[in-house]
């Protein structure tokens, strides 16, 4: 396959998407009533109730609709299948979420995700946790490829308790400059897969010593 082909593509590609990304919000607190810290510690027996903010709602939009556009073009006969593959893998927009969960999952006892704050209140868990997510990914109008995810839990009364976060950000060299060839293109593009990789588990640390913390205190007081 001609590298110029590759380049066409890839410039087609990435310029399709890059009116998709979202904007990012700081506020992750906006659905809940004003509120002070909690005296209470997570604990590995809590349930916790799980919700999405809005950023995490657009950015899954956001890599949908870059992932749908990865997948239309790997079924070109003339696309190189590394690039293809590498486009395809990096804009999974189930891994951020699966990740994060995960990460929950192996922490808590029971984690349930629930639509809005009054369906996870009804349910009277333990800890409610704000899960906020960030993704952005190269496009012809950008190459700042970002990966973001907080988690801020509260407890029954929604009191703030803590937060665990994992993020990562780098400055990607653009993927459509003549003379690279395809596996080097390929390269690159992957590097968006290990960028959110290494945000996931940065978030993973920073859970179980945000956990280990809060019973280290728990012992403390008794």
């Amino acid at each position: 396959m001609r590298i110029s082909t590759v380049l066409a593509f890839v410039a087609v590609l990435t310029g399709s998407i890059a009116v998709a990304v979202p904007a990012y919000s700081a506020d992750l607190s906006c659905h809940f009533p004003p509120i002070s810290d909690s005296a209470a510690s997570l604990q590995h027996a809590q349930s916790v109730a799980v919700l999405y903010s809005e950023n995490t709602l657009n950015t899954q939009q956001y890599l949908e609709s870059y992932h749908a556009v990865a997948v239309n073009g790997a079924k070109n006969p003339e696309m190189d299948s590394r690039i293809a593959k590498a486009f395809v893998d990096s804009s999974d927009p189930q891994r951020a979420i699966n990740g994060l969960m995960a990460s929950l999952q192996k922490q808590f006892t029971s984690v349930t995700v629930y639509d809005n704050l009054d369906a996870a209140v009804q349910a009277h868990p333990d800890v409610v946790v704000m899960l906020d997510t960030y993704s952005r990914l190269v496009s012809k109008r950008n190459n700042q490829v970002e990966a973001r995810f907080v988690a801020k839990f509260y407890d029954a009364n929604l009191q703030y308790i803590g937060q665990a976060e994992g993020s990562r950000a780098e400055k990607m060299p653009s993927v459509w400059v003549h003379g690279k060839a395809a596996p080097q293109i390929a390269a690159q593009i992957n590097q968006q897969t290990v960028l959110q990789e290494n945000a996931l588990k940065q978030f993973d640390v920073s859970l179980k010593a945000l956990l280990t913390s809060g019973n280290a205190d728990h012992v403390a007081s008794n």
